[in-house]
């Protein structure tokens, strides 16, 4: 009985989304390869019928829109039938990108909880740095990864590095928010109780702080392990790579094709959704380890 309700309040709500978001992509398809197509015809002096033109809509080598079916096929034919090692491999890009990604991820989450633990336990950090912080995060991504890019190469620092500070600069922001929620999160007779204990600062803060910022960590590294994948795809475009996701973005653009840029995007979002998942189970372990599953028995 749970299990179906599991299936009904879950799996079935995220399928019905699915097909309709299909049923929609079919239909704009068609609406934005049919003009297209209707100027092929008549210079071609043919007159299809309704199916026809139809599949004709639906299998264009350069669509306006590619169609489902079409990005499917690109993505498993460049995901499993060509070999790793190979350029036109979905899983050899999406490496690439995947290591500037956590490259970034491991640095912006390593600033962003020193950022926070800063700002919990000096107020004067509080007061002059985090406006700057927000304010980091109102300057465009795209117009921060090119000076990036100049600056570090003018240096002779390229490769890896400059693509992941990319993803440092989007990723240190959530964590760093997310853990002065949590390291603020215990109540003031928590607080209390420690200090009837007689329990020095240090003792605070590993034992009562760390513990109860836990869940809030966890949740803004959801976040920012999907902002550092965006920023590394970002940080490919100005340096003209020729490997990674934003490069296969980069030649799909640059030869006008439509289905490869689209079964980029597909690729780059299950890798994000990947990484959130692996982030996810993660928190569920150190939850569990730190007693989370007794509480929620006892309970």
């Amino acid at each position: 009985m749970q299990k179906q309700t599991s299936l009904r309040h879950h799996i079935l709500p995220v399928t019905t989304i699915l097909v309709a978001i299909v049923v929609i992509w079919y239909v704009a398809a068609y609406l934005m390869n049919a003009p297209f197509q209707r100027d092929l015809d008549r210079r071609a002096n043919t007159t299809p019928t309704a199916i026809e033109f139809l599949q004709k809509t639906m299998s264009q080598p350069k669509p306006t829109l590619p169609a489902p079916h079409q990005v499917a096929q690109n993505v498993f034919e460049n995901t499993f039938l060509r070999k790793v090692t190979s350029n036109r491999s979905l899983v050899y890009h999406a490496w690439v990108t995947l290591s500037s990604t956590v490259v970034g991820f491991t640095l912006g989450t390593a600033l962003g909880i020193l950022i926070a633990i800063g700002i919990v336990h000096v107020k004067a950090l509080e007061r002059s740095l985090m406006p700057w912080i927000i304010a980091s995060q109102m300057v465009p991504i795209l117009a921060v990864a090119p000076m990036v890019i100049v600056v570090l190469g003018a240096v002779n620092i390229t490769g890896l590095l400059p693509k992941a500070l990319i993803s440092t600069y989007l990723s240190f922001f959530p964590v760093a928010v997310g853990m002065v929620k949590g390291l603020r999160s215990p109540e003031l007779i928590q607080l209390d109780l420690m200090r009837t204990y007689n329990a020095g600062a240090a003792q605070v803060f590993w034992k009562l702080r760390v513990p109860a910022s836990i869940p809030f960590l966890f949740t803004s590294m959801k976040v920012a392990i999907a902002a550092s994948l965006v920023g590394a795809i970002v940080g490919e475009l100005p340096t003209g790579a020729v490997a990674g996701i934003g490069s296969k973005l980069l030649a799909g653009a640059y030869y006008s094709q439509t289905i490869d840029i689209w079964a980029a995007l597909v690729a780059g979002s299950v890798l994000a959704a990947l990484l959130v998942a692996v982030v996810a189970v993660a928190g569920r372990l150190v939850e569990r380890a730190m007693g989370a599953k007794q509480e929620r028995s006892q309970a």
